[in-house]
């Protein structure tokens, strides 16, 4: 393990097998059903949560992981040998996350890691946006960056994010409350497509279109204008459920725009899925330096 450990929050939509490989620990949001709890990304996924949605006509709750998730997180990673954490944490616009982990780093100041320094960023953003930043900051990691440099870099990869995504339906915020059902049903009729992007913390409806196809072109052109013409720095198209879609969505993306070759198809995640509904698609980048 490097000196300095990466860890981050499964909002981050980091598969297990890429935060592995560059040894990012996961700390899981935590998914309710009645009182039943899963741990997101781990113990259920995207697929998982809307096919039991649809089976008893009623969505979860989320949570964010507990102060003590986070220490034992800490402790552990510690314990394999690292001197230094950067934590790097869901929009606390959000969630609660981000309070939990300084919550967290607090309690070790004293005991057997005291003198073993923490840090905990807010990343303000979510999703690939966020997991791009602790992509980065792993990656300087391995090259021996100290905590401040690692922290820097995984800054500035924030400072250069961008997300973009449509919602396929209304019917899951209309169930979460977030909108009457009265205008989920005319939405629907209308085949009406939320267009979201990430402002001041948290996802939030950029414009409407109406149709799946239109969303999609919207999104692709927003993506063009973020880039300004150049390829960005990484890519990952984002999805809920819908992993073949997902997969024409980013055969029409890049066949507009220069994609990176190592462009990551991702599902958002169930912290995250539970409030956006399954069949959304998107996009999450880094624009170059």
């Amino acid at each position: 393990m490097p000196r300095l450990a990466v860890i981050t929050d499964t909002d981050s939509s980091l598969p297990l097998d890429l935060a592995a490989r560059y040894g990012i620990g996961l700390v899981p949001i935590l998914v309710n059903f009645g009182e039943e709890t899963l741990r997101s990304g781990i113990e259920i996924g995207d697929g998982e949560v809307f096919a039991r949605v649809d089976r008893e006509g009623k969505l979860p709750t989320t949570a964010a992981p507990s102060p003590g998730d986070f220490q034992r997180a800490f402790e552990e990673t510690f314990a394999k040998g690292a001197e230094a954490i950067l934590c790097i944490c869901v929009s606390s616009v959000i969630s609660g996350t981000y309070n939990a982990a300084l919550v967290a780093a607090q309690a070790l100041e004293e005991g057997p890691w005291r003198g073993r320094p923490i840090r905990v960023l807010d990343s303000r953003t979510l999703s690939m946006a966020q997991g791009f930043m602790a992509l980065a900051a792993a990656e300087a990691a391995q090259a021996g960056a100290t905590l401040e440099e690692a922290e820097a870099r995984a800054r500035d990869v924030g400072e250069r994010s961008f997300l973009y995504a449509s919602l396929a339906t209304l019917k899951y915020l209309a169930m979460s409350g977030r909108v009457g059902y009265l205008a989920a049903g005319m939405a629907t009729l209308l085949n009406v497509k939320p267009i979201l992007t990430v402002r001041e913390g948290k996802l939030d409806m950029l414009e409407r279109v109406r149709t799946e196809r239109r969303a999609w072109e919207r999104v692709i052109e927003l993506t063009t204008q973020a880039l300004n013409g150049v390829p960005p720095e990484r890519l990952a198209i984002l999805h809920v459920a819908v992993p073949e879609a997902a997969q024409a969505f980013a055969e029409q993306l890049c066949a507009r725009l220069p994609c990176p070759p190592e462009r990551l198809i991702v599902e958002l995640g169930a912290g995250l899925s539970v409030h956006s509904g399954a069949g959304m698609v998107g996009v999450a980048g880094v624009r170059p330096a």
